[in-house]
């Protein structure tokens, strides 16, 4: 990004002012990073609940006929086995073998769909789905495709105690609404509300939609209802450390246009039911096997691994590089993701971070590292 792009705002941007955050240029938006510490931030997530304002996500509606068939055409996964109120995770192959994003579709109702895309790709997603809406726009149906994204703010409440510090919001029973549904529901005194048993921290948590008119109100809600169960707010730095414990790759990081999604793990989420964009592209190659892999690692030796830094054989023969790295706050060890050569990528293989002239050693693993 060039220093004279216009960096966008949250719509609750004066309230992070006013915790005092430190905010940073992210994925085009001026962001939270840190309230207090990411080792306070990440602990309060990981032991009681925090809430996160990741309204730069973005989200697309789609209205229609054609719209399960559009979202077919586009994304690998089966959308035809959803039902309403069910949640997929998901990515768009981008028709030469590599990932144009990751994303969330939202079954609302059998015409309509809602797609949560990455901030950065919000563009680059909505370009790249519209030159097929025209496949599935029939005659006497239309299919309608709308950017939403600069009209609805995102919350993430999460941690084991989320469900307790907001169940006094909403009558949905939070307690029982299954990992990865929602419901659209009143919530906070708010109507149509879209509260989702979902969440990138593998803490448990929900993540609630709402209006830009809404989300001070819904907020202020939160925080209050979360105070006596030790609710704070929290940034981008723990988010990060929360995600990597787990395992779960980042857009840009782990995935990017030139990685394949075999090679990063994500054939569990890549059907051969439908004839998506790169279906048979990635399945010859889900059947023949591919040269590198993306595992995670946890270093034996001390350290801390950051993207970028060569991944070595004992040798110190370069076998792939670091995409993420960090030192994880719950386990006191460097972890990592990164690409290997596939000969490297089973857990309990040795491997050596590259860390200026040393080589650290460390061992493959299989995410998440920290168990839930």
């Amino acid at each position: 990004m060039s220093e004279h792009t216009t960096l966008k705002q949250v719509p609750l941007h004066h309230i992070h002012q006013q915790l005092g955050a430190k905010i940073v240029p992210f994925a085009g938006f001026e962001m939270p990073v840190r309230y207090s510490s990411d080792l306070d931030e990440h602990n309060t997530v990981r032991n009681a609940v925090g809430i996160f304002d990741v309204s730069h996500m973005g989200e697309f509606i789609l209205k229609g006929e054609g719209a399960l068939g559009l979202i077919q055409r586009v994304s690998a996964n089966d959308a035809s086995i959803l039902y309403d109120g069910k949640v997929q995770y998901s990515y768009l192959p981008n028709g030469r073998g590599g990932i144009v994003d990751d994303l969330l579709v939202y079954r609302i109702s059998e015409l309509e769909y809602m797609l949560v895309v990455n901030a950065s790709n919000i563009e680059k997603d909505w370009n790249w789905i519209s030159q097929y809406v025209s496949d599935y726009d029939r005659d006497g149906a239309p299919l309608s495709m709308v950017n939403v994204s600069d009209d609805m703010c995102l919350f993430a409440v999460q941690g084991p105690l989320a469900a307790k510090a907001l169940q006094s919001l909403t009558k949905a029973d939070l307690d029982s609404m299954e990992y990865y549904t929602f419901e659209k529901t009143d919530f906070a005194g708010c109507a149509n509300v879209i509260v989702s048993a979902t969440g990138y921290t593998g803490a448990g948590g929900f993540e609630i939609y709402v209006s830009n008119h809404q989300a001070e109100e819904v907020w202020n809600a939160i925080v209050k209802a979360g105070e006596p169960y030790g609710l704070k707010p929290i940034g981008l730095g723990a988010r990060d450390t929360l995600r990597l414990e787990m395992g779960y790759n980042l857009y840009g990081n782990d995935i990017t246009d030139e990685t394949s999604p075999i090679e990063a793990g994500l054939g569990w989420v890549t059907k051969f039911t439908h004839d998506f964009i790169d279906a048979d592209l990635l399945k010859a190659q889900k059947t023949q096997g591919v040269p590198r892999k993306l595992v995670g690692f946890e270093l034996v030796d001390r350290g801390v691994p950051r993207g970028h830094y060569e991944l070595t054989d004992a040798h110190g023969n370069q076998i792939g590089e670091v995409t993420s790295g960090t030192q994880s706050p719950t386990l006191g060890k460097g972890v990592g993701l990164g690409y290997v050569q596939t000969a490297f990528s089973k857990p309990g293989s040795e491997i050596f971070v590259k860390v200026r002239d040393r080589l650290l050693k460390a061992v493959v693993v299989k995410p998440p590292f920290v168990k839930k």
